[in-house]
C-alpha cells in the first residue's frame, strides 16, 4: 500500500513538473505527457530492480566512491605536470571513468566480504525481535518449524536464502519420486509461511554465487548477517558451531521436550507390533518415545496400562521397557 501510495505520488509530481515546465515554452500538454512518460519509465525501471540486494548496491557505491576518490588523487599528481590544459582535462576524465567502473565493478563482486571494510560496526535492524533465524532446506521440509515458530519459542525474522531456493527446486525437478515429493512439499510449506500473517518470512534476494555447496554457504550467510540456522542436518549443525555460528536443531529440541519418566511410572500405551525378544510388544507414546513391554505379545492391538522398569537413552532417541501391570483399557 505505500509503495503504491508513493508510485501515484510521483507519477502526479512528474506530472505537474512536466506540466510547468512546458507551459514555459508555451506547450504544456506535451510537457505533461513527458513528465507522464518520464516518470512511468523510472518505475518500471525501480520495478524492474527489486531483486537487487541493499547490500549488492551499497557495496556498488561504496566501491564507486573509493574510485573516484583514486581517480582524483591520480589527476591531482598528473596535473603538476606540464601537460596542457586540455590533455588534463582528458586525463581526468578517463581516471574517473576508469576508476569508478573498476571500483564498483570490484565491490561487486566481493559484496559478501564488504563488512570488513567497516570491521569494528555491524548494523542490526532494532525491529527484529531476537535477530535473525536462517532456515535450511531440511527444516523447511520437516515443517514442524512452523508450529514451533507459532508458539513463540523460536522468535526472530525467519529468512529463506535464494540458494536454497533453488536447492528445493532442484528436488522438486528431480527424477526421483522421494526427492522430488521433499522438494514439492517444502516449496508448499514456504507458500503457506508466507501467507500466515503469523509468521514473519522473508526471502533473502542475494544469490551468493559461487561454487561452494549450499551448507557452506548457508554458513557465511550467517556469519555475515550474526544469524542463526535452522536446521535438521546434523553435519551442517557441528559444522557451523566449529564457525562460532548458533544452531537452532529442530530434532534436538522435539528429544528436550518429550515426556519425563522414571522407574516405576505408570503409562498407558498402544501396543502395535511384536518386539525382538520373545514374549516382547512393542508401542509408541504420542511424542514418538518406543516402548518395549515384556509379556505383552498376546495384547498387540490394544491399550494396556504398563509400567516402566528402564529407561534407556540413545543416539536416536530415548527408549522405555515395561512390563504389565494392568488389563487393556
Amino acid at each position: 500500500m505505500t509503495l503504491t501510495f508513493l508510485r501515484i505520488l510521483f507519477m502526479t509530481m512528474s506530472v505537474l513538473v512536466g506540466y510547468y515546465a512546458g507551459s514555459v515554452h508555451n506547450d504544456a500538454l506535451a510537457g505533461g505527457q513527458i513528465g507522464f512518460l518520464g516518470g512511468l519509465l523510472l518505475i518500471v525501471l525501480e520495478r524492474s530492480m527489486r531483486r537487487v540486494s541493499v547490500r549488492g548496491l551499497s557495496s556498488m557505491v561504496c566501491g564507486l566512491l573509493l574510485g573516484i576518490f583514486m581517480a582524483k588523487i591520480l589527476a591531482d599528481i598528473l596535473s603538476l605536470l606540464p601537460l596542457g590544459h586540455y590533455i588534463q582535462s582528458v586525463t581526468r576524465v578517463s581516471l574517473t571513468l576508469v576508476f569508478s567502473y573498476l571500483g564498483a565493478v570490484m565491490a561487486l563482486r566481493g559484496k559478501d566480504e564488504f563488512h570488513l571494510i567497516i570491521p569494528y560496526v555491524k548494523f542490526r535492524r532494532q525491529d527484529i525481535k531476537d535477530g535473525v533465524v536462517l532456515l535450511d532446506t531440511s527444516a523447511i521440509i520437516d515443517g514442524r518449524v512452523i508450529d514451533i515458530y507459532k508458539t513463540h519459542f523460536l522468535v526472530g525474522r525467519l529468512v529463506v536464502p535464494r540458494f536454497v531456493l533453488h536447492e528445493m527446486q532442484a528436488l522438486a525437478d528431480s527424477a526421483e519420486d522421494i526427492k522430488r515429493e521433499r522438494g514439492r512439499r517444502g516449496l508448499e510449506l514456504l507458500r503457506l509461511m508466507q501467507e500466515d500473517p503469523k509468521v514473519d518470512l522473508h526471502i533473502h534476494e542475494d544469490d551468493m554465487t559461487g561454487p561452494e555447496p549450499v551448507d557452506a554457504k548457508l554458513i557465511r550467510m550467517a556469519r555475515m548477517m550474526d544469524a542463526r540456522i535452522c536446521t535438521n542436518d546434523f553435519n551442517l549443525g557441528r559444522t557451523a558451531e566449529l564457525q562460532g555460528v548458533d544452531i537452532l536443531n529442530v530434532n534436538e529440541l522435539i528429544q528436550a521436550v518429550k515426556s519425563v519418566l522414571f522407574t516405576g511410572d505408570n503409562i498407558d500405551v498402544k501396543l502395535i507390533k511384536e518386539g525382538k525378544e520373545h514374549d516382547q510388544a512393542i508401542g509408541y507414546m504420542e511424542d514418538g518415545t518406543m516402548v518395549v513391554v515384556s509379556g505383552a505379545r498376546e495384547r498387540i492391538g490394544h491399550e494396556v496400562r504398563v509400567q516402566v522398569t528402564s529407561v534407556l537413552q540413545t543416539q536416536a532417541g530415548k527408549m522405555i521397557f515395561a512390563k504389565l501391570s494392568g488389563g487393556a483399557n
